[in-house]
């Protein structure tokens, strides 16, 4: 038994106090919060809560306290029913009081004529949410989450209840709401009302649903071609990945393992348009293929590249590292003692690999899949590189939203497409793995040695992983080298002019001067990404924890809605940021806060399907035995479980911190002069032509990320299954 149960309401009620008296109620508008800190105690925009309510004339704030005091009525009764309902209660009503007085008169403009008679003009012109009001809203709902639990809802369990009803909140908030706002835009007619018909003759376009390739045609509607590409490229980077791990981890030595893993992460890091300018370099018309094409044969360059086939190229190099990280962890985790146990029933390698160790892959294969599927259909940067005249969903989207024709109402109607799509393989995922078991991972010993690959599988990984990877490197050395030439095409002589310009370091009268004009960039996007990859790999986990751990009602619509944001384009998800977070109360538009918030919820799909893929392999006996001994849920996840998910955090890490790093359509309508980030500042250098600077930054950029992400990977290590490194034991034969 607990000896304190009312001890986490007991802080939750403190800080929600702490909140309201010690931080600045609204949002500040010209600096950080905590410069303002002194000034509390005075000022309209840096009081707090209770100056804004009692001097400034705000009383609706007293209702968060209010509701505070309502809950810490609770703490009278023992933990049970009737303690669950003033903690509900209370924290209900704080909530909807603040909650729906910021909805209602947050937004400057809106005219409500009682609220003007009844609380006067400072009812209309609020500030947007601040730090005091972030921490009592959120006090409000983790005590409401305990309400939940008192009542006998999450088994009872104070953390997962809060851990649910606040990952909860923060996707209906980030990703629910401004999705449904950019979405409803599908059901607006060209006189601007509502109508469901807008929807239905939209979506019946020819354009987007013809079969015109099937009868000789250029090419079929943009939706088939979406589909199409998509179930190719995650066909073929779940393959990737799967035969890249296999040899990471049961072929290749430890001398060529860490060379291995470099290489194949290292399209990750690096800015989209890299690899398409790579890929343009040696396969477009004026490319090295088709100048030796001409040379040797004389066959006329065209621009046969160009099109599905440059897609599909650029999209396996981008997205097989995704499937290498989540399948890597899948493979570590294989449990030798199966494989040795068919051995020991006289099955020979080729039949346990088929038999045994390949269905155990299942989990992996299929998160893989979905992962390679979503990013397909939500790439914008490689299919506007090189995808010539054919049209895929994100760019008809982006050029509807950003195009001569702005025509919001068809980019809303082909997200909706995305949408459907995306759900449309979740649901198969779903069905494919169904109930079955896949735990490979206990509380039992496993020193036992992992089974060698067949020899054919073993010299087909060889032959189709090295020189993948060596295409790899060609790729980039000729991106690259455009950095170290003084002009591409037309004078090749070598030179630092460019990083000089990108990166000079001068001394001045008081040390050092940053005289290059990529610092600001690099040092702001290197900010914003530390920030968000960490939070992103927590809250990613956190929600796999949820998903894999515990069941509770709506839990089907909680993974999906956790998944939403890799179904819409990166350029939809930062147009509906800026539609749902331009006015109070949640006012973040053109602030570092609303860049990291996109960064974040951009990239947890992949912490969520790398840390699910994980759990899939722990045994629950572990959590239960822990549970057993009398920890609490979260001492056995940060103790027990969390060490164990180390591959998973590691490609939660790297993958957020990398894609932040280098995103692009997601961010392009969020940054500010103050918040420019290296890809929009590579961008621009490539709209003027510059070339030189812009892949002199490219250079430096995959040069950082590499010494960031090697010391990711040290700090978390590797995790520790008590298993043998070495040849497996001798396969167990028939006596003669």
């Amino acid at each position: 038994m607990n000896k304190h149960p009312n001890k986490a309401l007991v802080l939750w009620l403190g800080v929600g106090f702490a909140g309201f008296l010690l931080f600045p109620w609204y949002a500040i508008q010209d600096t950080a919060w905590y410069y303002v800190l002194p000034e509390i105690l005075a000022g309209s925009e840096t009081a707090n809560g209770l100056v804004q309510a009692l001097a400034n004339g705000r009383y609706w704030l007293l209702l968060g306290p209010l509701g505070l005091a309502i809950a810490g009525v609770g703490l009278i009764y023992p933990a049970g029913r009737l303690q669950a309902r003033w903690l509900l209660g209370g924290g209900l009503a704080g909530l909807l009081g603040l909650g729906g007085s910021g909805f209602m008169i947050g937004a400057r403009g809106w005219s409500f004529e009682w609220l003007n008679s009844a609380f006067g003009e400072l009812a209309i012109n609020q500030f947007g949410m601040g730090m005091g009001a972030f921490v009592v809203l959120l006090a409000l709902i983790v005590i409401s989450a305990f309400g939940l639990a008192r009542r006998g809802y999450f088994k009872g369990d104070l953390f997962v209840a809060s851990a649910v009803i606040c990952c909860s909140a923060l996707l209906a908030l980030f990703i629910a709401y401004p999705v449904a706002k950019a979405l409803s835009g599908a059901f607006l007619t060209e006189e601007g009302g509502w109508a469901l018909s807008a929807i239905v003759d939209r979506i019946a376009d020819s354009r987007i649903w013809n079969l015109n390739c099937l009868g000789g045609g250029v090419q079929c509607g943009v939706a088939w071609n979406t589909l199409f590409l998509a179930l190719a490229t995650a066909f073929g980077t779940t393959v990737l990945g799967t035969m890249m791990a296999l040899l990471a981890e049961r072929c290749a030595g430890p001398r060529v393992q860490g060379p291995l893993r470099v290489i194949a992460l290292l399209p990750i890091i690096t800015p989209p348009f890299v690899v398409g300018l790579g890929l343009i370099l040696l396969f477009g018309r004026a490319g090295i293929v088709n100048q030796f094409l001409e040379y040797a044969f004389d066959i006329t360059p065209t621009r046969w590249f160009y099109g599905i086939l440059g897609i599909l190229v650029a999209q396996l190099f981008a997205f097989t590292p995704i499937a290498f990280m989540i399948m890597r962890g899948v493979v570590q985790g294989l449990a030798p003692s199966l494989e040795e146990a068919a051995q020991i029933l006289h099955a020979d390698r080729r039949k346990t690999f088929f038999t045994v160790t390949l269905p155990l892959l299942k989990p992996g294969l299929a998160n893989a899949f979905l992962v390679g599927f979503i990013e397909s259909i939500a790439d914008f940067g490689n299919p506007i590189v090189v995808g010539g005249q054919f049209s895929v969903l994100s760019t008809d989207i982006f050029f509807a939203i950003v195009g001569a024709q702005f025509d919001q109402g068809r980019a809303a109607t082909l997200a909706w497409l995305l949408t459907i799509f995306a759900l449309g393989v979740f649901a198969l995922q779903r069905g494919l793995l169904g109930r079955q078991n896949y735990t490979t991972v206990s509380g039992k010993g496993d020193s036992g040695i992992p089974m060698p690959l067949p020899d054919g599988l073993r010299y087909t990984l060889n032959a189709v992983v090295y020189p993948w990877l060596t295409f790899t490197l060609v790729v980039y050395l000729f991106a690259f080298v455009g950095g170290f030439v003084q002009t591409w095409g037309r004078d090749y002589t070598f030179t630092l002019r460019h990083f000089i310009t990108a990166f000079g370091i001068e001394w001045g009268q008081f040390g050092i001067v940053w005289a290059g004009t990529a610092w600001n960039s690099m040092f702001t996007t290197l900010k914003l990404s530390g920030i968000s990859a960490p939070l992103t790999a927590a809250v990613g986990l956190l929600i796999a924890y949820l998903l894999s751990r515990t069941d509770f009602r709506g839990r089907n619509g909680f993974e999906f809605v956790a998944l939403l944001a890799f179904a819409i384009p990166g350029t939809v998800l930062g147009v509906s940021y800026i539609l749902a977070f331009n006015v109070p109360p949640v006012e973040l538009t053109g602030t570092g806060l609303i860049i990291v918030i996109c960064f974040m919820f951009r990239n947890l799909p992949v912490g969520v399907q790398a840390g699910t893929a994980a759990f899939k392999q722990l045994d629950k006996a572990l959590d239960e035995a822990s549970l057993m001994l009398r920890a609490t849920t979260a001492q056995t996840l940060f103790t027990i479980i969390l060490p164990l998910l180390k591959p998973a955090l590691v490609a939660a890490l790297v993958y957020s911190f990398a894609r932040a790093m280098t995103t692009v359509s997601a961010v392009i309508f969020l940054v500010t002069a103050e918040n420019e980030l290296a890809t929009t500042y590579i961008i621009g250098r490539v709209g003027n032509g510059d070339y030189g600077v812009a892949l002199a930054y490219c250079t430096v950029l995959i040069l950082v990320m590499s010494l960031i992400i090697a010391a990711i990977q040290w700090l978390v290590g590797e995790r520790k299954l008590g298993r043998r490194k070495g040849a497996a034991a001798p396969v167990m034969t028939a006596p003669v």
